[in-house]
């Protein structure tokens, strides 16, 4: 008789347990949710850049002779006026010393004309020489004077050559290698120059941008959509690194380049350290605007469907899961940028999304609820312990 009893204790302790279990199953499932909320969001973009000297300038000479000395050091910094390279001086210094003596000559024969001139004025007054000569005088005074200009002039012209001699540096920057050894016959009219100075502090860097995207985005300024911004532009370099430190936009083309359909904008990039250098390749990242109309969904609530198209499990009206397609081109930290597909005040599904199927009841709890572990209940493991 008591195996009996015991045996039927133990069937009713086991229906008891399946009837929970079925009641656990067939409940709502509850979900972790957030609410979508539109937000500013910048919309970045990394392009393709190639750095460009600040300022560049070709060292040339202004006058032809033979290089006598050379006064840096090739890859040095110059300044601004520094001596560069000495060109035979002798033949300008010559010219120098004829300039000079002819205008000593010029300046003696007009004294001499301008007295003559003089002496005939009151000559003529009074009919004692005729009134043509004094008139030739007075002509012969006015040419001597502009023979006077004239020399000077040229007297300029030989010292000007004369300083030419020395060929100064025309900015400050970094001068290259020289082009041309002690020794060497230039002229004022050769192909190559001398030397090239850069100045490399600050440089630029000019970003190749596509004209579609710069339309696409024009069309979300003039929408409302987006709004521009003044962002700072970050570097990637060649091999991966960061450059460190960021530049500023300067200004962007106004025309597009007919051989690639681009547009070039120049940012601007302090290089105290010289370790830019004019010609490298690097990528520019920055925000180019903000899009106003953007939500920002935790990246664990977005899935992709086999034709890669990007959905979420929203708590629909009945506290029913319900999917929707959205656009999510893209991340910022550790969300996905949704710009189509949801509304503002949506409960988007973050957690307990694993099951979930169309129009299935669940019982959605903000997210952010902090999670409460109640004490295990006494009477209730006493009365396991019976059963």
């Amino acid at each position: 008789m008591s195996v009996t009893i015991a045996a039927l204790l133990l069937a009713g302790c086991g229906n008891d347990a399946q009837s929970d279990k079925g009641k656990g199953q067939h409940g709502p499932v509850e979900v972790g949710y957030v609410v979508a909320q539109r937000g500013n969001v910048p919309v970045p973009a990394e392009l393709a850049g190639r750095t460009v000297a600040f300022q560049s300038s070709e060292v040339r000479p202004q006058v032809s002779g033979v290089i006598q000395k050379r006064f840096f050091a090739e890859g040095s910094i110059v300044k601004q006026g520094q001596p560069l390279y000495q060109i035979d001086p002798s033949l300008y210094r010559a010219a120098t010393n004829q300039a000079s003596a002819n205008l000593a000559s010029a300046e003696a024969t007009a004294a001499a004309a301008r007295t003559k001139a003089e002496r005939y004025r009151p000559l003529a007054e009074i009919e004692a020489v005729s009134k043509q000569d004094y008139t030739d005088a007075r002509a012969a005074q006015r040419q001597a004077e502009a023979a006077i200009l004239q020399n000077k002039a040229q007297l300029d012209t030989a010292r000007i050559n004369l300083r030419f001699t020395t060929v100064p540096a025309p900015i400050t920057g970094r001068i290259g290698r020289s082009l041309f050894t002690v020794g060497a016959l230039v002229t004022t009219s050769q192909a190559d120059p001398l030397a090239t100075i850069q100045q490399l502090d600050p440089i630029y860097v000019d970003i190749q941008q596509s004209a579609a995207s710069i339309i696409a985005l024009r069309r979300s300024l003039a929408s409302g959509g987006a709004v521009s911004t003044r962002a700072a532009v970050r570097l990637k370099l060649e091999d991966g690194s960061d450059y460190g430190r960021t530049g500023s936009v300067e200004f962007s083309e106004v025309v597009v380049d007919p051989s690639t359909g681009t547009v070039t904008l120049r940012a601007r990039f302090p290089n105290p350290d010289g370790l830019l250098l004019p010609g490298m390749f690097v990528r520019a990242v920055f925000d180019q605007a903000i899009d106003r109309n953007a939500i920002l969904v935790p990246q664990a609530a977005v899935t992709r469907d086999p034709k890669g198209n990007a959905t979420v499990w929203i708590v629909g009206p009945g506290n029913k899961a319900v999917q929707k397609t959205v656009t999510a081109d893209r991340t910022q930290g550790a969300f996905w940028v949704v710009t189509e597909g949801l509304a503002p005040g949506d409960r988007v599904i973050t957690q307990g999304t694993g099951n979930l199927r169309a129009n299935m009841d669940v019982k959605p709890v903000r997210a952010d609820t902090p999670q409460r572990i109640a004490p295990p209940d006494a009477g209730s493991d006493q009365g396991k312990k019976a059963g």
